[in-house]
């Protein structure tokens, strides 16, 4: 039988409104250059779906403990912030001030572990990442680990990736981690089932290598454990320290996946089924996959991640909302 999860579990989620005029008049004090399109007006445009994020959780996992809503100040006009399960968290409230203001996501997300009454255990979102079918805590955490699908991968470098940051982390990890041994411990793991045949064939292919090469990354919510957090701000304080002077995301800058990666070496996780989440990075050819896949519930987690190519935005806007209308077309008690 199955054992239970009992600890609590709280859900992180970070949002910021591009369209608040005093927003923008503060990003626009800082210089935003970079050799990536990280800072470009993509990030920041507003999918007007929001809504359906606390309604899916409300639905799907009414077990959550706890929602830390993270925020530069401003908030959706229709969200109680009186509900009692909801944690609203300005920046100032726990990055420390030397690093505001920030325009920087990866400093937003390096600093979670450091607000006030988070628990142990909790679910990082970006805005763009919904629960689209029934969960339980066991999908997030099981034994007292992290759920996580793992493979070997290869790092994509180019100028609209995010492999910059990817090799920064991976860098790291290969200074404290040796990939032989943690194979011999984790084999089992590495190729568990769950992983699926395509996972366990990119892990094959680069098993010759001696270092790690990268790991799969599915875009998708992430579970962490405050300690992990903790121990490499310990560990490798100097990098994240330098990233989180950036204002702005930048070349050399690690992030979050530096934690899930930092759990999969060390061998922190359970495995959970590859087919549990998946992103759509959305393009012409996968968009009607898209709002069919929402109401449908193929999947317990999705990411509609905006790209560059997301061509005729406003007509998908409205088509993922009609979408998400099918599925949960009912108000949460989040909503005013």
């Amino acid at each position: 039988m199955e054992e239970k999860n009992t600890n609590p579990i709280d859900f992180v989620i970070i949002w910021v409104d591009g369209n608040d005029k005093q927003w923008q008049a503060e990003k626009a004090k800082y210089d935003g250059k970079t050799v990536t399109n990280a800072n470009s007006e993509v990030r920041f445009r507003d999918w007007d779906n929001l809504q359906y994020w606390f309604r899916g959780v409300e639905k799907f996992a009414p077990w959550v403990n706890k929602i830390h809503f993270v925020t530069w100040g401003h908030l959706p006009k229709w969200l109680d912030t009186t509900n009692p399960k909801l944690n609203i968290v300005n920046h100032k409230d726990y990055i420390p001030s030397k690093y505001l203001p920030t325009f920087n996501s990866h400093t937003i997300e390096l600093n979670l572990h450091r607000i006030k009454g988070l628990s142990e255990q909790f679910v990082y979102f970006n805005d763009d990442m919904f629960i689209t079918a029934p969960t339980k805590p066991e999908d997030f955490f099981k034994d007292g680990m992290p759920c996580d699908t793992f493979a070997l991968d290869c790092i994509c470098f180019n100028k609209d990736s995010a492999g910059f940051f990817n090799g920064a982390d991976v860098s790291i990890i290969n200074d404290h981690f040796d990939k032989e041994k943690v194979f011999k411990r984790d084999w089992k793991k590495w190729y568990s089932g769950k992983n699926g045949m395509k996972n366990h064939l990119k892990t094959t292919l680069l098993l010759p290598w001696h270092w790690f090469p990268g790991f799969y990354y599915q875009h998708t919510p992430s579970s962490f454990m405050k300690a992990t957090f903790e121990e490499i701000w310990e560990k490798e304080y100097d990098a994240l320290d330098s990233t989180c002077m950036d204002k702005f995301r930048k070349t050399g800058n690690v992030n979050q996946w530096l934690m899930k990666f930092w759990q999969l070496a060390a061998g922190n996780y359970t495995v959970r089924r590859d087919s549990f989440a998946y992103c759509y990075h959305v393009k012409e050819y996968n968009y009607p996959d898209l709002c069919r896949d929402i109401p449908s519930q193929k999947h317990n987690m999705i990411c509609i991640n905006d790209t560059a190519e997301t061509t005729d935005f406003e007509v998908k806007k409205q088509g993922v909302i009609d979408a998400f209308e099918k599925l949960l077309p009912e108000k949460s008690t989040f909503e005013l």
